[in-house]
């Protein structure tokens, strides 16, 4: 048997699995394990299994040692420990208190201040489920007791929550760097525009709406002086110090993205200790959450390098090129090709769980093409940020239903979900068309 056609079957074998709910690391290194060992053993045209095993513990174990060692990757804990810290620092709930107080008289000002919100909160935590779930639990009780329709409320926070795929520092990106081998530094700029294009369109989306239904969000009483709503604003700085340190630091070369993320988890823990609102028992229950979160991220990670190695020895990935050479794609139905595979992946897999499964296959086919890498990744996560509201497996919109119980129903979630969607959408074609919005920044910054 030929190792392309072991890479095939593995490759089906994996996607079996996962529609079977084994867990994406276990998938992925098992198969590759065991696909390793076959063609390691039918290398000679017999099956040796005597010569394969060697082989194969040695490109296991060495792949996973490199990957778990890595230097980049050691941001991710930084940038997870970043966010459970400033929330219990009360530093990103209060860019949703000062946006609410400034937009509460304006129609579906609170949910314009949600999506805010949960803008604010991925500039600095870099998840987008861990968003969704830490901004629903504030945003979407709020609006519902005030009267707000229900797809509003909740379908305002999940398309929101969606934001730190793509608005930096992004947990995606650095898987994305780690595995292309581009810079994340570079990815984390490139995503700042299309971040801050879709937070536009999603208020946009929320004041349309409203304009055809005022009854969706009844106008609240409730008014703030001048003085309130500038003292709620100047609340917010240690949120808006933490962007600037990451993004200015990047941007002007004074830190890595690592060192970046290093400096903020010490930053935001002095804050939180001197404004009183971080416990010892906080900064405790914080690091538990990110080694639990850490761990199961570079699980992940370890399996997908290991099925990264795996096809590199099948030839698979030339193979496809291959045939996409023949078939002389254009490189908008390409583009239309790669969407669709990373739409319907994205209705039943999680982000991460998409991104090592197709990288080894995507990468050399868009190489092929001369496709700039760093554009090419804000096109995959605002993808993968689709599929996080994309029915039926939304993971966003799960995580919102789970906080509001039975006063929202998947359905109802999904209905307000829809018009948010459109506007991703229009974002998606206006990155793919226009790869400047994407590397504008990144190419200021040389």
């Amino acid at each position: 048997m030929d190792a392309s056609t072991i890479g095939l079957i593995a490759f089906a074998a994996v996607l079996i699995l996962l529609a079977l709910r084994v867990p994406i690391a276990f998938a992925l290194a098992s198969v590759a394990t065991i696909a390793t060992f076959f063609i390691f053993a039918f290398r000679t045209g017999t099956f040796m299994p005597e010569r394969a095993i060697r082989a194969t513990t040695s490109m296991v174990f060495s792949n996973s040692f490199d990957l778990i060692h890595s230097y980049d990757l050691s941001m991710i804990p930084l940038f997870v420990a970043l966010g459970h810290i400033a929330y219990r620092a009360d530093i990103t709930t209060k860019i949703y208190h000062a946006a609410k107080v400034w937009l509460t008289r304006l129609p579906g000002g609170v949910a314009m201040a949600s999506v805010m919100g949960c803008g604010g909160f991925s500039a600095i935590t870099g998840s987008s489920i861990a968003c969704a779930s830490t901004m629903g639990k504030i945003c979407t009780p709020e609006m519902l007791r005030m009267g707000y329709d229900p797809r509003l409320a909740t379908a305002s926070v999940a398309a929101g929550g969606t934001l730190g795929s793509l608005i930096p520092p992004s947990v995606l990106f650095i898987i994305y760097g780690i595995f292309t081998e581009t810079s994340i530094s570079s990815l984390f700029l490139a995503g700042v525009l299309p971040g801050l294009l879709t937070l536009a369109g999603f208020i946009l989306v929320i004041a349309v709406w409203v304009w055809r239904s005022p009854e969706i969000a009844p106008s609240t009483a409730t008014r703030y002086s001048a003085k309130e709503r500038f003292a709620a604003a100047a609340e917010s700085w240690p949120a808006v110090m933490l962007f600037v340190l990451i993004i200015g630091g990047i941007y002007g070369g004074i830190f890595t993205a690592t060192e970046a993320a290093a400096v903020c988890v010490v930053a935001a823990t002095l804050i939180g200790f001197a404004q009183r609102k971080l416990t010892l028992q906080g900064l405790w229950d914080a690091v538990k959450e990110t080694c639990i979160q850490t761990a199961a991220i570079f699980f992940i990670a370890a399996g997908a390098k290991i099925f990264v190695a795996f096809i590199a020895l099948t030839n698979v990935a030339p193979m496809i090129v291959n045939v996409v050479a023949e078939a002389e794609l254009s490189v908008v139905v390409l583009l239309l090709a790669i969407a669709a595979i990373y739409l319907l992946l994205g209705m039943f897999l999680d982000p991460i769980g998409i991104m090592v499964l197709t990288l080894p296959l995507m990468i050399p086919l868009v190489e092929s093409y001369d496709m700039n890498l760093i554009w090419f990744g804000v096109v995959v996560i605002k993808l993968l940020e689709i599929g996080l509201i994309t029915p039926p497996v939304g993971l966003n919109v799960f995580v919102i239903a789970n906080v509001v119980g039975k006063e929202a129903p998947i359905d109802k979630i999904f209905a307000g979900i829809t018009r948010f969607l459109s506007v991703d959408v229009i974002v998606l074609v206006l990155i793919m068309s226009f790869p400047m919005i994407s590397l504008l920044i990144p190419m200021a910054a040389r």
